[in-house]
């Protein structure tokens, strides 16, 4: 008979990680009540803690939403420069016409 993989949500590994680091529970215990294998929890304890300095970064939300302001700004200028570019070719080709040029 063949197993099927248990993919747990990120909710459950934080939930055994907790169990087995401060409430100091056996990994075999932890393994028997969720049916994992003993790699597994120690393989997504390596994860955590080389995942750790992300969650103790400090990100700039001032220069983050200063920086989201100016690409609405620089994109709202490139369509008004479409626009005018498009305006002048529209122009250009109707005079050509006018010319017999085309």
């Amino acid at each position: 008979m063949k197993k099927t993989r248990k993919y747990p949500p990120a909710e459950e590994k934080a939930l055994v990680l907790k169990k087995y680091l401060v409430e100091k529970l056996p990994i075999s215990d932890l393994c028997d009540e969720y049916g994992l294998q003993p790699s597994q929890i120690y393989r997504w304890q390596k994860q955590l803690f080389e995942n750790a300095p992300a969650v103790f970064r400090r990100t700039n939300k001032r220069a983050e939403d200063a920086k989201d302001r100016k690409i609405v700004a620089l994109e709202e200028k490139l369509v008004k420069k479409n626009e005018v570019v498009a305006e002048l070719m529209e122009e250009h080709v109707q005079l050509k016409k006018e010319i017999g040029e085309l």
